[in-house]
């Protein structure tokens, strides 16, 4: 065992050093000159002290880049490092190993060199000062501050620095297990283990566990069952509030509020075939064409096969770990997601993502926006909102780029003001929200029900110390103060999309099989291996078997195995007959696969520290005085998963100090606008899309990019079931968290009202149709703010019921308050509904983009004749609330206007469409212009009391469409007739950026521009944002190019005859390798020009399978082979 190590420089391109040295500079601007290296650390395996030097030769030709081989060295540039230099070295913590150094090994192995077990990168920077120096200790941390991560990154120092082992600085014999003495200390025992674990215990949960233990079992626990208990019974997992018994000031409520959320399903179509039960949602799909293999496990045809799927939503909150490492928290959110849908019933397909973001005032550096407060204090253990917005999209977007799925729409939002009762609201903890959808074949919802002699598999990545007590952590009320920081290092967890990229062939695999050998999956989230486990066993029972895990880390200790929420894995029954067929799928995916378990049914889950031996499956033998010892685990699963009794929730509404808002005398609407259109709520996304794939799959048949200019503003997503026919789903999301502040009830209607005013613009199958999935991130158990929470939940629900439409699933994470000096800060109260609905025809849809000059404009308001402005983006960029918000106030206006514009939208008479929503009308009018690149003239008729900022800047409820001369007066009389307001305020103008955008209200001209001013003033804050995570160089010459863009114009100059296919088929082999994404698509459309299509992996050739002199074309599909890892691979000679 030893650790070698190879040099290379640079690590950072020119304009990324230059970026370092500035923030450099900010903390000593004695500091003049930068220079780095990378370091490549290679860990061997215990027993293997050197490499050969053909082995060396292999090594350095992975490392090595093919442009600069001879840049990789053996010994460090910076031998000689002068008076006035210093050395600081960043590298991953050692107990972390990343998903790079998975992939770095895996790739090894492929070319034959297995002892290898780990291999991390650090950075090395020489940092040159102006003057000689004598750097303090202080001065040293505070210059490596700006340079990593602390949460996932650590400082290499020569007496840390590990020298034959990553594990050697670690501590040794790790603490396993152990018995906490209840019976004889009492809860005084209960107490020190409650803190010494982070156990998050209240005193309801220390009193009860004391009676089950010292009353009712008459033993004492283990600190793993002691452990376990709080993750599986946290308010995380067992959502205790929203089961809970509710006292509102005084009354008790007579539903709980879950189901209060159920009742909605009574009042709308019964299509839900999964609801509040499992991992995803699922609604009643379509019959369609599929594509499969053949024959699953073995490299063969590609196939079509008709089919009926279902379609599968699901969406969860990733907040407390993205806001201690925003990159990491958001991979493992985005991840843990995905393996939601793929762990409904017996498995899911995963398509594509949704993601939002809230975070608090950005402050980003010479950009000042004049509603941010400056000099707030924000916990020091928590990333900036500023480093949030921007890591966490990298992590959401990076993880779904090297899995395979598309993000497909979002939100995003930065908010941090005092309230007129002087109270700070501010999301300094913040939201990462993750959603999905996707399909799964009906004849696998439900899940097959446990049986004696069923074996439990663990499938994908190895275990790891990752996430340790990630479900009590999140549900620590106030967070982010001194003393859990070791604790919410510990909860911290690590994404590695290739590997959930193989686990996701493996359930695909499964399903696409003659026989699923999957009886039932789960996927590991909260609690880990303790969790998933207990939940796929239930009511049965089973033994469990820690030596039959494979471990990523030799030094796990039992407590961490059990309770670890390492990533990339999912939890199946299998029974024996089938398990080779998962065995066959498993290898060909070069996906782990570890047998760890067998249903026993005698009720009890117990985990043993030995290796699979039969005499464990009797109870009696476990029990016996030779065997007990190796038992750190052993409850009934009804102590741990039983009907526990109910919390009850004393809460109270809070009667909030409300101010009108009180504006500029001089305000007008372009000053207005100027602030409007920056506000990150309102502004273009564009810095967000460009990072991240919004088409692999082939599947997406809208995303968020609209236009000649490819502007994100569309309202909705939509996907196709397959890759022929039209038949798919589509997704929307809204969310109304501000107006929430002033008043809850409200907000949660408009939340809902803005999910399907998005969701309108596609066909679906009929409004009653549509399900909903409700997140809830809330500071719920703190002050009134439950109260807020209780009276949101029943609003929505009464909405819910007159619109016809219900909810069927969703998450609640109730700990949104952050500990600072000055006191918590509770984030504002948020819910976020995401909309799903099947669609017959994915082609029936249009978009926020203006098409044609002179056609008319239609404004169809839900509140027709009200104009409120709380809460609205315009009295936040005045630093206001304002005093009372728009409102859902007739959920049937609301119905009817969806059902008409579906109507229109399906007899063609619509040619484009946006909501009313952030900026208010004017904004929604605004980036229809910005969507086609036209120009536009509206001449708004309001009451004579309605001033035009009112009229314009209002965020009540409404659409605008466009629609050609000839339809207007149909379009019209359809909304009258059904009892909605419609009228025609205007036309669209000529196409470019020099076209006139005029605005009159009541005969009054209130703005008269160019369209490219407007355009600037919306894309400014995201080229703000993009030159922080790209080459501000590129970003400023595509800024200076504003003006100068037109969109790409096609002629065809010939004429195209008919489509050339071979009648006879050509027989070729789609080539992939571990971790490519694109294979599918790629074979969809070989298959469309009438190619014999074979998919074959790299495995298959390796292992003689099948070899490729059987093929007339080899085709190498695209997509992120081993996620990208050492990116100048070169085929071996």
């Amino acid at each position: 065992m030893c650790i070698i190590r190879f040099f290379a420089s640079e690590a950072f391109s020119a304009h990324k050093t230059k970026e370092i040295v500035q923030k450099l500079i900010s903390v000593d601007n004695d500091v003049i000159d930068l220079t780095t290296e990378l370091c490549y650390h290679v860990e061997l395996n215990e027993g293997c002290d050197y490499l050969n030097i053909e082995q060396i030769k292999v090594l350095k030709w992975l490392l090595s880049s093919p442009l600069q081989p001879q840049a990789l060295r053996n010994n460090t540039q910076f031998k000689n490092v002068e008076d006035n230099q210093i050395v600081i070295e960043i590298g991953p913590r050692f107990n972390f190993s990343t998903a790079d150094s998975s992939n770095s090994v895996q790739i090894c192995e492929s070319v034959g060199l297995n002892d290898i077990v780990r291999l991390e990168v650090s950075i090395r920077y020489l940092i040159t000062f102006q003057n000689a120096k004598n750097v303090s200790a202080k001065m040293y941390e505070d210059l490596a501050a700006p340079l990593h991560d602390r949460m996932t990154q650590c400082i290499y120092t020569k007496d840390n620095l590990p020298r034959n082992s990553f594990n050697e600085g670690l501590p040794k014999n790790l603490e396993s297990w152990y018995v906490v003495p209840l019976l004889k200390e009492g809860r005084m025992a209960m107490e020190k283990v409650n803190k010494k674990l982070g156990l998050a215990f209240d005193s309801w949960d220390m009193d009860f566990y004391m009676d089950l233990f010292v009353n009712k079992l008459k033993r004492d626990p283990t600190s793993v069952e002691l452990f376990d208990l709080a993750q599986s019974n946290s308010e995380h997992s067992r959502h205790w509030f929203f089961k809970g018994k509710i006292i509102l000031d005084g009354k008790e409520i007579n539903q709980s509020l879950i189901d209060m959320v159920a009742s909605t399903q009574e009042t709308s179509n019964n299509n839900n075939v999964i609801k509040f039960g499992d991992n995803s949602s699922a609604i009643k799909g379509f019959k369609h064409t599929k594509l499969r293999p053949s024959n699953v496990g073995v490299p063969s045809q590609m196939i079509l096969e008709e089919t009926e799927s279902d379609i599968i939503f699901t969406a969860e909150t990733h907040n407390m770990p993205t806001a201690v490492a925003p990159f990491s928290g958001a991979t493992t959110g985005t991840g843990g997601r995905i393996r939601d849908v793929q762990g409904v019933g017996r498995g899911g397909h995963t398509v594509a993502g949704t993601a939002g973001y809230s975070v608090g005032n950005l402050h980003i550096p010479g950009y000042d926006l004049p509603w941010e407060e400056k000099g707030w204090d924000y916990p020091h253990n928590f990333a900036s909102p500023l480093q949030i917005i921007i890591e966490a999209s990298n992590g959401a977007s990076d993880y779904g780029n090297k899995f395979g799925e598309p993000v497909v729409t979002g939100f995003v939002q930065s908010y941090g003001l005092k309230n007129p009762d002087n109270e700070r609201d501010e999301f300094v903890k913040p939201i990462m929200f993750s959603g999905g959808i996707g399909y799964m074949p009906h004849s696998m919802i439900k899940k097959n029900k446990p049986d004696k002699g069923m074996l439990l598999v663990k499938v994908g990545g190895p275990v790891y110390r990752i996430g340790v007590g990630g479900g009590a952590a999140s549900s620590v009320a106030v967070q982010g103060g001194d003393s859990r920081d070791a604790l919410d290092f510990g909860a911290v967890q690590r994404g590695d999309a290739e590997m959930g990229n193989r686990l996701n062939r493996v359930v695909r695999g499964c399903l696409e099989s003659d026989v699923n050998p999957i009886e039932s999956i789960h996927d590991q989230g909260a609690g880990g291996n303790g969790n998933v486990l207990k939940e796929l066993v239930e009511p049965e029972g089973a033994v469990v078997f820690t030596k039959e895990f494979q471990l990523g880390d030799p030094t796990i200790t039992t407590l961490e195995l059990w309770g670890a929420e390492y990533q990339e894995n999912d939890a199946l029954l299998c029974s024996k007959e089938n398990r080779q067929i998962l065995e066959d799928i498993c290898r060909r995916e070069r996906c782990p696969v570890s047998f760890v378990g067998e249903v026993t049914g005698d009720g009890y889950v117990s985990l043993v520290e030995d290796s699979y031996k039969d005499k464990y499956l009797n109870r009696s033998e476990r029990l016996s005085a030779e065997n007990k010892s190796k038992l750190p685990y052993d409850l009934h699963l009804e102590a741990v998963l039983g009907n526990m009794p109910r919390k009850t929730f004393d809460l109270h509404l809070e009667k909030k100090t409300k101010l009108p808002l009180s504006l500029p005398k001089d305000i007008t609407v372009e000053s207005a606008l100027n602030r409007v259109l920056r506000l990150v709520n309102v502004a273009s996304k564009r810095y967000l899309t460009n990072k991240v794939d919004r088409c692999v799959s082939g599947l997406v048949a809208q995303q968020q990019c609209v236009g000649p200019l490819h502007s994100p503003l569309a309202d909705c997503a939509v996907i196709a079931l397959a890759h022929r026919g039209r038949a798919g789903a589509a997704t929307s999301l809204g969310s109304q968290n501000i107006k929430g502040l002033l008043d809850p009830a409200a907000g949660a209607r408009l939340s809902l009202g803005e999910a399907f005013t998005n969701l309108v613009f596609v066909g679906i199958s009929e409004l009653e149709d549509a399900k909903c999935s409700g997140n809830w991130m809330w500071s719920g158990k703190t002050g009134g703010a439950g109260g807020a929470l209780v009276a949101a939940c029943g609003a929505l629900c009464a909405a819910m019921r007159r619109l016809g439409v219900a909810v069927d699933g969703g998450k609640d994470s109730l700990s949104m308050c952050a500990h600072l000096p000055s006191g918590p800060v509770k984030s504002p109260g948020t819910l976020v509904v995401s909309a799903y609905a099947p669609c017959p025809d994915i082609t029936v849809k249009i978009e926020p983009a203006l098409l044609e000059e002179g056609s008319a404009l239609v404004y169809v308001p839900v509140s027709s004749g009200k104009y409120r402005l709380g809460g609205s983006a315009l009295a936040q960029c005045y630093k206001q609330l304002g005093d009372t918000p728009p409102d859902l106030d007739d959920p049937a206006i609301l119905k009817s206007l969806f059902k008409v514009t579906q109507k229109l939208l399906k007899e063609k008479k619509l040619l484009s469409g946006h909501d009313i929503s952030e900026g208010g009308f004017v904004t929604t009018v605004l980036e229809m212009g910005i969507g086609g690149l036209r120009g536009l003239t509206l001449d708004m008729k309001v009451d004579n009391n309605v001033s035009a900022i009112e009229a314009l800047f209002n965020e009540e409820l409404g659409i605008v469409l466009e629609v050609s001369p000839s339809n207007l007066a149909y379009v019209l009389s359809e909304y009258k007739n059904k009892g909605v307001n419609a009228s025609h305020i205007g036309h669209s103008g000529k196409y470019g950026m020099d076209a006139q955008v005029i605005i009159n209200v009541n005969g009054e001209k209130v703005l008269d521009t160019v369209l490219i001013n407007v355009f600037r003033m919306w894309e400014e804050t995201s080229y703000r944002l993009e030159c922080l995570q790209a080459n501000s160089d590129c970003i400023q010459q595509e800024w200076k190019g504003l003006s100068k863009r037109k969109g790409v114009t096609y002629r065809v100059t010939f004429s195209p005859s008919e489509a050339i296919v071979k009648t006879k088929p050509v027989r070729v082999a789609v080539l992939r390798e571990e971790g490519t994404n694109g294979d599918r698509e790629m074979i969809a459309s070989l298959m469309m020009a009438n190619f014999d299509v074979f998919d074959v992996t790299m495995s298959d050739l390796q292992t003689k399978k099948i070899t490729l002199d059987a093929f007339q074309g080899l085709v190498f599909p695209g997509g992120f082979s081993y996620a990208g890892t050492l990116i100048h691979l070169r085929s071996l000679d």
